[in-house]
């Protein structure tokens, strides 16, 4: 900045130059960036001083730096003055602006001058859309975020390397996956991956919330994830309660930070046959890191130590073992675990339900997966959780078991989604029953005629249409 601010003045001295609004614009730019507003000011009253022509440009970026330094009712008074001035905004100076009133809560103004850009026939851009959909995932309102990010790809604009990273780094800070699912699936299509800090906060919210992290992989072939696993160190901050700690958690917590889980695993063979009990947030560490390494065969030993001596683990960690032993396709302790999860409090929830009920079909395990449905609790029950059964028996070759369920459904007063035809169809056309496939397939043809004129979707029809109208389980 001092070096440009030098030069900037020595070249006014020469003579067969002269400074124009370009020059002025660049040197208050670097002035801005640098934090300097009272020198970005000065510059900028004297192009009005001198009479250079300010256009959009210069009063974009001035707008911008006020912004940035705080001095959001500077920033609306110099859109306000480039407005009387008779400038034209741009879809760069409409977008600047409205970052600027979303990110400082004024709602209503930038929804105005959104509307304000669409009707003087400024189209937006990928960053205008960015800008929309970042908000609106800041807010919640992950639906409509969503419904721009495929509005925008149908009217030509494609989500670029930057919008992708930028939602879906405000999804993890919400803890939010099923958005970061969708997302990621659009980066697989079109070849565009996360900057790596961003790809492992994804890594981090998707094994928080036990998801499966295969789609993350896939679209980031090049990272190693057990690579990034070996790096970290285990924190453990002990139960407060147990101060100081006995010599049996001493032991394996100095083992969790030296990662030699063989010997965690003998350790807890000895300490399971002498009845000694750690703590939860210790037990919880052991599976984690057994999963991470990817042994499930460690973190299934943790789990039965920890199920024999009566401790309730924390929801996270029931998720991640299932994850983990859905990876290494051992399937034989899952209904287990979640039956202690269960017992522990902890429920799975529609999407998680429903997903690892598919995950079983796909693996040929109908009995561990009709365990499953069965355990679940009436309210989730539903379009979904059905729906990933009637895929179980179908994925099983028996199509007749598939249609009973889903006439148990229709019994009980749920209505099919588009998911839920698309299973149909897809499974009967497989199996050879085209006659049933093709009635469904009219019977799907009007479901989408009709849901034009809904006014709003249920939550477990979304979940199920996300999971099986989509194609996003792979």
């Amino acid at each position: 900045m001092e070096k440009a601010w030098l030069f900037f003045n020595w070249v006014d001295k020469v003579r067969a130059f002269k400074h124009d609004q370009f020059t002025y614009t660049t040197m208050l730019d670097i002035f801005g960036e640098a934090g300097r507003v009272s020198s970005m000011k000065y510059l900028f009253q004297q192009m009005q001083e001198k009479g250079l022509k300010i256009d959009v440009v210069t009063y974009t970026s001035v707008l911008h730096w006020l912004s940035k330094s705080g001095d959001v009712d500077g920033a609306m008074e110099t859109w306000e003055e480039m407005r009387g001035k008779g400038c034209f905004p741009t879809v760069v100076s409409y977008t600047a602006y409205m970052k600027v009133l979303f990110d400082n809560k004024r709602i209503k103004e930038g929804t105005d001058v959104y509307k304000e850009m669409l009707n003087s026939g400024v189209s937006p851009n990928c960053h205008t859309y960015t800008v929309l959909m970042e908000y609106l995932f800041g807010v919640g309102k992950y639906e409509e975020a969503l419904e721009i990010f495929n509005k925008m790809q149908e009217a030509g604009v494609k989500p670029d390397k930057a919008a992708c990273n930028i939602l879906v780094e405000k999804c993890c800070k919400a803890g939010e996956t099923w958005p970061i699912i969708r997302i990621l699936q659009y980066m697989k299509e079109n070849y565009i991956v996360l900057r790596y800090p961003v790809f492992l906060i994804a890594l981090e919210t998707l094994r928080a919330a036990g998801e499966s992290e295969a789609l993350l992989r896939q679209v980031h072939p090049h990272i190693s994830v057990e690579c990034i696993d070996n790096e970290r160190v285990v924190e453990y901050k002990g139960n407060d309660s147990e101060a100081p700690l006995s010599l049996d958690r001493e032991l394996v917590w100095v083992l969790l930070k030296k990662q030699n889980l063989l010997a965690i695993d003998g350790l807890l063979t000895e300490l399971l046959n002498k009845n000694i009990q750690l703590d939860s947030e210790m037990m919880s560490a052991v599976i984690h890191v057994n999963c991470n390494r990817c042994r499930p065969d460690g973190a299934l030993l943790a789990f039965k130590y920890s199920a024999k001596t009566g401790i309730e683990l924390e929801r996270t960690t029931y998720l991640a073992l299932i994850g983990c032993l859905i990876r290494s396709n051992t399937f034989t302790d899952i209904v287990e675990i979640v039956a202690e999860m269960t017992r522990a409090g902890h429920s799975l929830g529609v999407y998680l339900a429903s997903l690892l009920i598919y995950r079983l079909g796909c693996a040929r395990r109908p009995t561990c997966a009709a365990k499953i449905f069965d355990s679940l609790p009436d309210d989730q029950k539903c379009v979904a959780t059905y729906t990933a059964l009637v895929g179980v028996y179908f994925a099983a070759g028996t199509a007749d078991k598939g249609l009973k369920i889903y006439k148990t459904m229709q019994r009980k007063g749920i209505h099919p989604s588009l998911g839920t035809y698309c299973v149909l169809v897809a499974g009967l056309e497989k199996l050879g029953r085209v006659t049933n496939a093709e009635a469904y397939r009219k019977e799907k043809k009007i479901l989408q005629k009709d849901a034009y004129f809904r006014e709003s979707i249920p939550m477990e029809e979304k979940i199920c249409d996300l999971l099986f109208a989509r194609e996003v389980v792979s």
